[in-house]
């Protein structure tokens, strides 16, 4: 009997994940979906030009040396790209790639729905002079500590800086453009901002980039009205190569801001210019803010920011030890990092705090000293419990290693597992049920709905699991 394209693909994540680590497995292999098999040539669906061009760049050889042994040597790969294209509702297009052969193919009978290789080298008007200004000079306004190289990689922003490095490498000519970067405050949305500016940069010297927030701009927009010079506001921004503003959302409700921002958007993207936003909240959920603008938004790449988990978060502190030149026990940034869990700016908030109290007492860093600090920090700062943390508790508590509750395993232990972070999650976090199912092995919010009736109705009828679950609350919540 012969397998159908589900199995196939199945039977090549099999071998997929046996030769990478979990985490990029499940950021780059689960979320494509197998379409069909036809003469050999297995199609399969990504979600965006980016996802192709990243399986592309560092996953090719694997997906080939799969198809092939699946497949045969006359096995072939297709990909089926999304293109989100609210204006004129393109269909995806395809791209073959042989096996066997280097470099993608571009089907030349389907068309594209978008131009990916907007813009042309020419001669860039002087921006730093403008017709009824005087000559200035443009203050990037980026900060140098803000580089690449500062800014830790993990799981939980690796979409963000891939994008991010893709568009400093080759900025206005990706099919990101503009880069909308969203998350909650302190997660690293502005570090990554400014280090795209300072990429460009170093790598284009004669480009001009340039840093504002949205309250800076719409200041700026206010003094242009009441000097009666529009005109040079406007043709200031529109010579911007890399124009970069922060803070987005803050746009909701300023009509007359949103709509000069509309006419700068419209002509820094028709000549290929980059544009890269900010803000806390993804493009459905602006308020106040046009739909032309909301659909513009949406032309290139909202990549989100996630919480730190543990690792990325030891890592950030390790990181910014290393370039301090200071030294302190292990067990004392594993503490830190344990106990600050949802805010990166709070968690070297914490780190300072303790070298602080460090230096002024005279004190030897210790794990007691980073205890009695914390305490008091905890206390003056919101604390939020994260489906990150609480996973970690549980599995800590089960002794069960945390990459077993995104296994699709139906071991009892495991099953209990996983369905008490769901049940926690819920109790404790903002999260929706679909973002719980996600991050608890990308499962629905039926799944998590069944999880958590389950564990309530363990809770009324066996006593031993009352138990688990009283003293795993009292844990989550230290």
């Amino acid at each position: 009997m012969e397998k159908n394209v589900v199995e196939i693909w199945e039977d090549c994540l099999k071998i997929i994940k046996d030769n990478i680590n979990y985490q990029s497995f499940k950021t780059w292999f689960l979320p494509i979906k197998p379409l069909k098999l036809k003469d050999n040539v297995l199609t399969i669906q990504v979600p965006s030009q980016f996802f192709y061009e990243w399986m592309e760049e560092h996953y090719i050889g694997l997906l080939k040396k799969t198809i092939k042994k699946e497949l045969g040597n006359e096995g072939r790969l297709e990909y089926s790209i999304i293109m989100d294209n609210s204006e004129n509702n393109a269909e995806p297009y395809s791209i073959n790639i042989p096996t066997g052969e280097k470099k993608a193919v571009l089907n030349p009978s389907v068309s594209m729905p978008i131009d990916l290789n907007r813009g042309s080298s020419k001669e860039i008007p002087n921006p730093f002079i403008i017709p009824g200004l005087k000559k200035i000079k443009v203050n990037s306004q980026l900060i140098d500590s803000y580089s690449f190289n500062n800014f830790v990689e993990g799981d939980c922003n690796r979409l963000a800086r891939s994008a991010g490095y893709a568009v400093a490498n080759n900025p206005g000519k990706t099919a990101f453009n503009p880069l909308l970067l969203y998350s909650n405050t302190g997660l690293g949305k502005t570090h990554l901002s400014h280090a795209i500016g300072l990429q460009v940069k170093e790598n284009f010297p004669d480009k001009t980039a340039l840093y504002v927030t949205t309250d800076q701009f719409t200041n700026q927009f206010i003094d242009s009205v009441k000097n009666n010079n529009q005109n040079d506001f406007i043709h200031f921004y529109q010579m911007i190569d890399i124009l970069i503003i922060d803070d987005i959302h803050n746009l909701g409700g300023k009509e007359k801001t949103q709509d000069v921002f509309f006419h700068i958007f419209n002509h820094l993207h028709q000549k290929s210019n980059q544009i890269i936003l900010t803000s806390d909240k993804p493009p459905v959920e602006m308020k106040g803010i046009e739909p032309r603008l909301l659909s513009r938004f949406k032309w290139g790449l909202s990549a989100d920011l996630q919480v730190p988990d543990l690792e990325t978060r030891i890592a950030i502190l390790h990181k910014k030890l290393y370039n301090d030149g200071i030294e302190i026990p292990k067990e004392v940034v594993e503490y830190l990092a344990h106990c600050i869990n949802t805010n990166i700016r709070e968690l070297e908030g914490a780190l300072i705090s303790l070298l602080a109290q460090s230096s002024l007492n005279k004190k030897t860093i210790t794990l007691e000293l980073a205890k009695q600090m914390i305490d008091k920090f905890v206390k003056n700062t919101s604390r939020e419990i994260s489906i990150d943390y609480i996973q970690k508790v549980v599995c800590d508590y089960f002794n069960i290693p945390i990459e077993m509750i995104h296994s699709k395993t139906r071991k009892r232990e495991i099953v209990q597992a996983r369905q008490l972070s769901m049940y926690f999650s819920k109790k404790h976090t903002k999260a929706s049920l679909a973002s719980i199912g996600l991050h608890c092995g990308n499962k629905d919010h039926a799944t998590v709905l069944h999880a958590c009736r389950t564990v309530n109705n363990l809770v009324e009828t066996d006593k031993q699991f009352r138990i688990f679950v009283e003293e795993l609350d009292k844990k989550i919540k230290l």
